[in-house]
C-alpha cells in the first residue's frame, strides 16, 4: 500500500473507533493493530508489541510524569492551594480583588502543577462559589476561572512541555524555560481581560473587599511551600543541578513534607492523592503505550515523511505552513483532548515544522499555548467542563463558554506576539546555554 492509502485507512479506522464510544488509547492500538499485523505477521508483532510497551513504563525521562501529577494531587488535596487562593484575594485591596487573586493562584499553583484540570479543580472549587456570592457575574467568574487553569498548562513544569518534548526529542529543560516569559505574559493579559471587563461592566466586579489582616507568619506559611517547590523544580533544572526526573522526584518529596506539616494533610487525602495519581497514570500509560504502537506503523510507512515532502512540494511559505497547523490543531481541539493530540498527530506534523525552518524549541510554546485554546472550545473542552461540573448551581456551560472567549482572545494575541518575536520564548533558553 502506498503511504497516503496507509495513512488516511489508520486515521480513518482510528476516528471510527472514537466515534462508536472506544477509549482513545484502545482505539490507538486497535487502529495500529491491523498494519502491524500486516508487517510482521502474529507471532513477531506479540513479542515486538510486548518490548514497545515495556520499554515505555521503563522509560527514565518518563518517570517524571506521575511524580509530577503526584505533586499537583497533594497540592489540591492539601490546604497550599486553597490558602494561596485566599492570600491572593484578601491580600488585593482594589476591585476586583477576587478575579486578580484567581490569576495569581492559578499562575502560582501552575509553577508546581503541570496540570490545567487540576489547576482549575483546584483553585476553582476554591474561588468559584466564593466569587459568586461576592457578587462577581457569572460569566466572568466561570471564564477566568477556566481560563487561569490553563496557565499550568504553559508555566513550567507542563505535562505538554513534557510530553512534547518526548515525542520531538527535544530538551525537556529548554522547553520548560522556553514557557516561563510567556507564561507570565499570558497571565498580565489575563489581568488586563479583567480590568477592563471591570470598566466595562462595572455591575459585573465588585468594589474592594478589605480582607482581614495578613500577618507575616500567615503569609509566609502560605506563598512559602508554593515558592519553595517551585524554587525547587525551576532552579534545579535550569541550574543543570538535577534532571527533570530527579527533580521531580524531590519535589514530589518535599510536596509531601510542606503538605503534612502546613497544608494540612489527612491520611485521607494523602491516599485519595495517590489513588488519582493511579487512575490517572493509568490513562496515561495506555495512551503512552498505544502510541508507540500507533507512532512504529506511521514511521514503517514514512508517514511523516512523505507527508512533509508532499506538502513541501506546494512550495508554500513557512508562515502560511505555520498557520495552517495552528488551525489545524484549533479545530481538531474542539474535538480530542491535547495529551491525545500530542501522541496522535505530533509524529506527523513536527517534522513538517522543523523543515520550514522553524526552532522546535519555539514551536513547543506555540504548540502548548494551542492546546490552551483546545481545552476551552466545545464539545471537548476539558476546563469548560470542570468549572461548570464545579459551579453547577449557579453556572451554565454557556455562562462558561462567553466568560471565555475574552481569554481565548488574549491566546490568540499571544500568538500573534510570539510568532512576531520569537525571542519571547527563546530568550531565556539561549540565555540558559
Amino acid at each position: 500500500m502506498e503511504w497516503y492509502q496507509v495513512g488516511l485507512s489508520l486515521m480513518g479506522l482510528l476516528m471510527l473507533l472514537i466515534f462508536i464510544g472506544l477509549p482513545i488509547p484502545f482505539a490507538m492500538a486497535a487502529a495500529a493493530l491491523p498494519f502491524l499485523l500486516s508487517i510482521q505477521g502474529l507471532s513477531t508483532s506479540l513479542v515486538s508489541t510486548e518490548l514497545k510497551l515495556w520499554g515505555v513504563w521503563i522509560d527514565y525521562i518518563l518517570l517524571s510524569v506521575p511524580l509530577f501529577v503526584f505533586l499537583g494531587e497533594l497540592i489540591g488535596r492539601s490546604n497550599i492551594g486553597p490558602n494561596l487562593y485566599r492570600f491572593m484575594h484578601n491580600g488585593i485591596p482594589v476591585r476586583g480583588s477576587a478575579a486578580y487573586g484567581s490569576i495569581g493562584a492559578c499562575a502560582g499553583f501552575g509553577a508546581v502543577c503541570g496540570s490545567s484540570m487540576v489547576g482549575s479543580l483546584t483553585i476553582g472549587g476554591v474561588a468559584l462559589p466564593e466569587m459568586i456570592k461576592l457578587g462577581y457575574d457569572r460569566k466572568l467568574s466561570s471564564g477566568v476561572l477556566a481560563a487561569g487553569g490553563t496557565l499550568s498548562v504553559l508555566l513550567p513544569p507542563s505535562l505538554i512541555l513534557l510530553f512534547y518534548g518526548i515525542v520531538t526529542d527535544q530538551s525537556i529543560g529548554r522547553l520548560f524555560i522556553a514557557g516561563v516569559i510567556p507564561g507570565l505574559l499570558l497571565a498580565s493579559l489575563f489581568v488586563l481581560v479583567v480590568a477592563l471587563w471591570a470598566k466595562r461592566y462595572p455591575n459585573d466586579v465588585p468594589e474592594a473587599a478589605h480582607g482581614v489582616k495578613w500577618s507575616v507568619k500567615d503569609i509566609l506559611l502560605t506563598v512559602g511551600p508554593v515558592i519553595i517547590i517551585g524554587a525547587i523544580i525551576t532552579i534545579s533544572i535550569y541550574a543543570g543541578i538535577a534532571t527533570p526526573t530527579e527533580a521531580a522526584a524531590v519535589a514530589a518529596l518535599a510536596t509531601l513534607v510542606l503538605a503534612l506539616v502546613v497544608g494540612g494533610l489527612t491520611w485521607q487525602g494523602f491516599m485519595g492523592a495517590l489513588m488519582a495519581t493511579m487512575r490517572t497514570m493509568g490513562y496515561l500509560g495506555l495512551l503512552l503505550s498505544a502510541g508507540i504502537l500507533f507512532g512504529f506503523v506511521m514511521n514503517y510507512y514514512q508517514i511523516p515523511q512523505q507527508f512533509t515532502a508532499f506538502f513541501l512540494g506546494f512550495d508554500l511559505s513557512p508562515y502560511v505552513v505555520l498557520m495552517l497547523v495552528i488551525v489545524f490543531y484549533i479545530v481538531l481541539g474542539m474535538f480530542l483532548e491535547p495529551v491525545s493530540m500530542t501522541f496522535i498527530t505530533l509524529p506527523t506534523i513536527y517534522p513538517l515544522i522543523a523543515a520550514s525552518g522553524f526552532d522546535l524549541i519555539w514551536f513547543g510554546v506555540i504548540y502548548t499555548i494551542t492546546m490552551e485554546i483546545a481545552v476551552l472550545t466545545p464539545p471537548v473542552g476539558l476546563n469548560l467542563f470542570v468549572i461548570q461540573g464545579i459551579g453547577r448551581d449557579h453556572v451554565t456551560i454557556g455562562d462558561v463558554i462567553k466568560g471565555c472567549l475574552p481569554f481565548i482572545a488574549t491566546m490568540v494575541v499571544l500568538l500573534a506576539i510570539l510568532i512576531a518575536f520569537p525571542q519571547v520564548a527563546l530568550w531565556l533558553p539561549e540565555l540558559a546555554k
